[in-house]
């Protein structure tokens, strides 16, 4: 890697959303989106185009981020299960490095280590601490808004979550400790680097947003741009996601009234971001951070008539990475190159000296962006996805999860291969169908090409291994719950979420 130019311990700014769409930035070409901050950011740094999450649901990714180790090595594969201690976080060796990192807002850890790494949390996580616990989430009049089952469609429109009062809570925090800081910097104190985590819920569901917001786009949106209506040529995978979501109709009122919603949370995320650049530059912190921006996973938003995340499509897997570091990185640059979340853990710890990772797959991104006509590239990524840990209703003859319930995908150049394991896969070329409606798995001129990027999706993941674990997790897991439902342990790193602050303005229409 090329030298860095400049100090070699910067400060790091790592923001980290939930649920947003990359095609809903203005610097990544939505036309409508309100996004000057994030834009600006891009403008000042390098903006990734073609990044990917390591599994498209909250807490396997953020979990595969923090260690740089596939899902199915954390063995983490659903919103409940419990990241090891024993396994390294990029905050393990950021301290190892003489940082003191500390996280603000949202994580979505669970069990009992609330840290793994962090020295400091700072306003707690919006979500419950121990599956099976008897403190619940409760989003009063919005409740089952979050959900990502159809009601969370139907309760739609403007209004107020208090997902977005948790946001302000958590970007409040952040201005005060960036003061903090700069007071010490004015005051002529020596102080150390600071890492520095946020985490916001916006623009996660419910789709509901404040009038002032909403009204941005009332009058402009637009509808999706890939339908794919529901029929027998349709994957039967998504055959059965579509019965199991009850989207199979869903109408043209409450199409918009998400899309408008959604819209205007990512402009109100965006804007808190804004509050925050703003404060790290008053404060005088600016000139040697390295800033991070990016979301856990996507949300598909109606496109090929599917909602949420929980696929390998492109509006789902697909996720934002902005970077900014004066004096550093490069101004203004768009990189083409296929990323993974995991490349970012390695990048904050290649840029403030800290020891890699042990069994990481990340890659620091630093040599690719300072030299990249001097640096080779794997251009590939994978994700990962168990639907079985993800059904939300009881099985049943209709719902019950099909075969084919260990998804991998792999991302190679053009290529997107998503393989379900006891069903046909999925393969598209990305360079010539950028919306993913041309599947040519079973085109026989591409016979070779789908061989190949099954054997490397199969290289070192085994279904009937995960499998294994999966179901003693899930044994262990039971006992877990039934233990937390009897004692109810009492949740040290929790924000108490006012049910008040949630509502709508007059009734949802259009189902």
């Amino acid at each position: 890697m090329p030298a860095l130019n400049g100090p070699r311990r910067p400060n790091v700014l790592f923001i980290q959303s939930d649920q947003h769409n990359a095609a809903v930035t203005g610097c990544y070409g939505d036309p409508l989106v309100q996004t000057p901050n994030l834009d600006g950011l891009a403008a000042r740094g390098v903006l990734m185009e073609r990044a990917y999450c390591a599994y498209p649901i909250c807490v396997p990714s953020r979990m595969s981020l923090l260690t740089g180790r596939y899902p199915y090595e954390n063995e983490v594969w659903s919103n409940g299960d419990i990241l090891d201690s024993a396994i390294p976080t990029y905050a393990h060796a950021m301290g190892a490095a003489g940082y003191r990192p500390v996280q603000i807002g949202r994580l979505h850890f669970n069990g009992p280590d609330q840290l793994h790494g962090f020295a400091e949390r700072l306003v707690g996580d919006v979500t419950q601490t121990y599956s099976g616990g008897r403190r619940r989430i409760h989003l009063g009049a919005l409740e089952g808004g979050a959900s990502s089952l159809r009601m969370g469609l139907q309760k739609s429109g403007p209004g107020q979550s208090s997902y977005q009062v948790y946001d302000e809570h958590v970007t409040a925090a952040t201005i005060d400790y960036l003061n903090r800081l700069g007071v010490r910097k004015r005051s002529g104190e020596q102080t150390e680097p600071f890492s520095l985590s946020v985490g916001l819920i916006l623009p996660h569901p419910p789709f509901v947003a404040r009038k002032e917001d909403y009204d941005l786009y009332a009058d402009v949106m637009t509808m999706p741009r890939n339908p794919e209506p529901f029929s027998e040529r349709l994957h039967p995978y998504f055959q059965w996601w579509r019965q199991y979501k009850d989207i199979e109709d869903v109408s043209d009122q409450e199409i918009l009234r998400c899309r408008i919603a959604y819209w205007a949370l990512v402009t109100r995320m965006d804007a808190m971001v804004g509050e925050i650049l703003g404060a790290l530059q008053r404060n005088g912190l600016s000139e040697n951070t390295l800033i991070m921006y990016t979301t856990d996973h996507g949300e598909s938003l109606g496109e090929h008539d599917l909602w949420w995340k929980q696929t390998f499509y492109e509006d789902s897997v697909r996720v934002p990475v902005i970077m900014s570091w004066p004096g550093v990185l490069p101004e203004g640059v768009r990189s083409s190159n296929i990323i993974s979340q995991l490349d970012l853990n390695a990048t904050m710890l290649d840029a403030v000296g800290a020891p890699p990772l042990p069994l990481s797959h990340g890659r620091s991104l630093l040599g690719l962006l300072l030299d990249p006509s001097e640096t080779a590239w794997d251009d590939v990524a994978y994700s990962e996805f168990y639907p079985g840990t993800h059904v939300e209703v009881p099985p049943d003859g209709v719902h019950a999860v099909p075969p084919g319930q260990f998804h991998r995908m792999i991302r190679r150049d053009e290529w997107k291969l998503n393989y379900y394991n006891g069903m046909k896969p999925q393969l598209f070329n990305l360079a010539e169908d950028p919306g993913e409606m041309r599947d040519l798995a079973q085109d026989p001129e591409h016979r070779q090409i789908r061989k190949q990027l099954t054997e490397q999706v199969l290289d070192g993941w085994d279904p009937e291994v995960i499998a294994s674990k999966m179901s003693d997790t899930r044994r262990n897991q039971a006992v877990l719950q039934a233990w937390a439902n009897k004692m109810d342990p009492p949740e040290l790193m929790r924000w108490d979420m006012p049910t008040e602050t949630n509502y709508l303005d007059g009734p949802a229409e259009g189902g």
